[in-house]
């Protein structure tokens, strides 16, 4: 099972890596430490809705288009939900 918050760091680092920017530069922009915006990227840390928002300001990147990538990747990955025949009560 993949945790939300690599696919969120996934697509974080992706649209980083096609910017052509380091992480050094997206951290200053951000105002977080280099360390920390590495754990995000490597889903090792859970980021703040706060840091979330910072980071695609940084990457001058909507937060609806992070999202939207976040979800079209968790749906890739996704097995499908058993459905339930019948009355459940």
């Amino acid at each position: 099972m993949t945790l939300l918050r690599s696919y969120l760091g996934n697509t974080l680092r992706s649209a980083r890596v096609a910017q052509g920017r380091t992480l050094r530069d997206v951290a200053k922009s951000a105002r977080v430490s280099l360390g920390y915006l590495s754990e995000v990227e490597r889903g090792q840390k859970e980021a703040s809705s706060e840091l979330i928002n910072a980071i695609c300001f940084a990457l001058d990147l909507d937060l609806s288009t992070l999202l939207l990538d976040v979800v079209t990747q968790v749906k890739s990955h996704e097995t499908p939900a058993l459905t339930v025949v019948g009355d459940a009560a």
